[in-house]
């Protein structure tokens, strides 16, 4: 029996992709992830996330990433088509790991509030019909998950780091974040009539920040 876990990083993050992430184990090899301390991403440091990161790919079968830029985030959200907006395209993106993988179960981190239509969506985008779990706070329940959440959380920093590297320090990307705020404030002052393609200008936080630097209430 093959099994998989699929997760994300970077869904609420206003700057950089969401990156999806999928991890193939024999079923047999599963428990080798708890005895090496796979646990939610978010409860790791970076440190102990990368070299997990480099563990799990030596237990798994195949590992697989599907990465969505904000440009093609921002079309599905101002399109505003219900049930045909974030959520869906995520389905999409986890779809397209799942193929790649092509296991017999899966497991998902749910992102609709409804799990199960989240998993039917992605089981409807796929030929080959894999047993599908979706659950909420997946990541925590099941290892597989997990390591998929700390792949995917790997993956999207470095993307991050190098952000960074081109257009300066902007914190965490996070629209909690008030460094990544006066990040955003600085760059709509200088440029406020386009959004660049590495900032999600869908989001409200972005919005109300251009809003501003045009005058507009």
């Amino acid at each position: 029996m093959r099994v998989a876990g699929v997760d994300d990083a970077g869904r609420g993050c206003v700057i950089g992709p969401l990156v999806v992430a999928g991890a193939l184990f024999e079923e047999g090899d599963v428990e080798r992830l708890r005895v090496i301390g796979v646990q939610d991403s978010k409860a790791l440091t970076p440190g102990r996330r990368e070299r997990l990161a480099e563990e799990i790919e030596g237990i798994a079968l195949d590992c697989a990433y599907f990465e969505i830029p904000p440009r093609a985030i921002d079309r599905v959200v101002e399109r505003g088509v219900r049930l045909r907006r974030l959520n869906y395209l995520e389905a999409m993106a986890m779809a397209y790991v799942i193929r790649e993988l092509k296991p017999d179960r899966v497991y998902v981190d749910a992102s609709d509030i409804n799990a199960e239509r989240f998993g039917e969506h992605i089981l409807s985008a796929l030929r080959e019909k894999p047993h599908i779990i979706s659950e909420h706070e997946a990541d925590a329940r099941y290892p597989v998950v997990a390591a998929a959440s700390i792949l995917a959380k790997v993956r999207r920093d470095d993307i991050i780091r190098r952000l960074r590297e081109h257009y300066g320090d902007f914190g965490s990307g996070y629209p909690h974040d008030p460094k990544t705020v006066r990040f955003l404030e600085e760059w709509f002052s200088r440029h406020p009539d386009g959004c660049p393609p590495f900032i999600r200008g869908s989001w409200s936080t972005v919005k109300r920040i251009r809003g501003r630097v045009r005058g507009q209430p």
